[in-house]
């Protein structure tokens, strides 16, 4: 069997900024695991990376002598799975608008493979979920659900639900698995499959709508409102009402509030009544800013609300606007909409303005979030920030933030 390893496509990963200043590209969450999850469970190996220098050493490449590169912004099926496993040495498979969907090799690669390499092409036709753009985690969340769910769950029996005051519709949809608990709570699976991780916990009085996924040791909160198409990966803490949403894992958003149409990353915190916008009062297409473009980009949609990178917190009734990116290790807060594009390692909010956040204190907030959950903000994590630093604060500002405040 060949080596699996996930590569970073150079046009994708830029648009998938600011997530993937922190991982690489099949680092990303949608449905029930991440793409890196779901390419191992489809080929059958844990797989490493080709991504950039300074991810690394905590995401190294292992390659041998016989190597498959597959694009990590594509969600494997069982197509796609078939004609990779059947790519003979030196060749290439590749979607009819030239995207580069994996080759196979008996050297290792120093970059992302592209249609300009000495390859034997052949071209895959058939029908492909691909993370392009940053919205098309929350889009394609729901499909991924249901295809998450029958893979993990084909031929395994369901932890039971014991609890009398809990409600389910279509129960035959509904997954839990050992050491999960739920109490007094509504779960609806008639549209779609519910998933509850490992230790995870669901508190009285919530209301749950599948398509839905609730991580390992993960929680929603008393009351919580949990609607379709949503993700909350692992050892999160969630409440208020959230809709059509990913959470990476490790992050919070525990009390009342609404979230919709968003993304979040990990060790992220939003404070009590923290509310974002997801559609405009005249029902325009959402423009998002693009790291890529370095501007606003029409996301053709008109549903579409907060991308917030990791590390990254906001006050108490923040209030974000349509279509709003956050990057990376930011302190938002204060009263106002915020502006819609915020650019990493900044604190302050939109009524004051912001400043540059002190690296030496952001790296100590990460490492006490870090201890909170028992796990060690060690020397890679530490350089990872440091460079992001360098890269977002150090370079020329590709944008102004408070400049496009209201430019909807």
């Amino acid at each position: 069997m060949s080596n699996l390893v996930l590569f970073d496509d150079l046009t994708i990963r830029p648009a998938l900024l600011p997530f993937t200043f922190t991982r690489p590209v099949a680092g990303i969450r949608i449905g029930i695991q991440t793409l890196a999850e779901k390419w191992a469970d489809a080929l059958g190996q844990i797989p490493s990376y080709l991504t950039e220098s300074y991810l690394a050493v905590k995401f190294p490449q292992k390659a041998d002598a016989d190597n498959w590169y597959v694009n990590g912004a594509v969600c494997p099926t069982a197509a796609l799975q078939t004609s990779i496993s059947a790519l003979p040495v030196g060749s290439c498979l590749h979607t009819p608008d030239g995207l580069v969907l994996a080759v196979r090799t008996d050297k290792p690669l120093s970059t992302s493979p592209t249609l300009n390499d000495p390859y034997e092409f052949k071209a895959f036709a058939e029908p492909l979920t691909i993370i392009r753009n940053l919205w098309d985690i929350f889009v394609h969340n729901g499909d991924q659900i249901r295809a998450d769910f029958a893979r993990l769950t084909a031929g395994r029996q369901s932890a039971p639900i014991t609890d009398p005051f809990t409600r389910c519709y279509a129960p035959e949809n509904i997954f839990v698995e050992e050491g999960a608990t739920i109490r007094a709570s509504v779960l609806n699976a008639e549209g779609g499959p519910i998933y509850i991780g490992r230790n995870a916990t669901i508190s009285e009085g919530s209301v749950v709508i599948g398509p839905f996924s609730l991580g390992e040791s993960s929680t929603v909160n008393w009351g919580g409102k949990m609607r379709s198409n949503t993700t909350i990966g692992p050892f999160c803490k969630v409440g208020g009402e959230v809709g059509n949403s990913v959470f990476f894992g490790y992050s919070n958003k525990g009390h009342d509030g609404f979230l919709g149409n968003s993304v979040v990353g990990e060790w992220c915190n939003l404070g009590a009544n923290t509310n974002n916008s997801n559609l405009k009062n005249d029902y325009s297409n959402v423009k998002l800013y693009s790291y890529a473009t370095g501007q606003l980009e029409d996301t053709g949609r008109i549903f579409c609300g907060l991308m917030m990178g990791d590390f990254t917190k906001a006050g108490i009734s923040t209030m974000f606007n349509t279509g709003t990116v956050v990057g990376v290790s930011v302190n938002v807060f204060g009263s106002s909409f915020q502006p819609k594009y915020i650019r990493s390692f900044s604190w302050g909010g939109a009524s004051d303005g912001f400043m540059t956040y002190r690296l030496e204190k952001a790296i100590h907030v990460a490492t006490e979030a870090f201890k909170r959950r028992d796990l060690d903000f060690d020397e890679q994590e530490e350089n990872i920030l440091r460079e992001i630093f360098n890269i977002e604060r150090m370079g020329p500002p590709t944008i102004t933030p408070l400049s496009i405040l209201n430019s909807l």
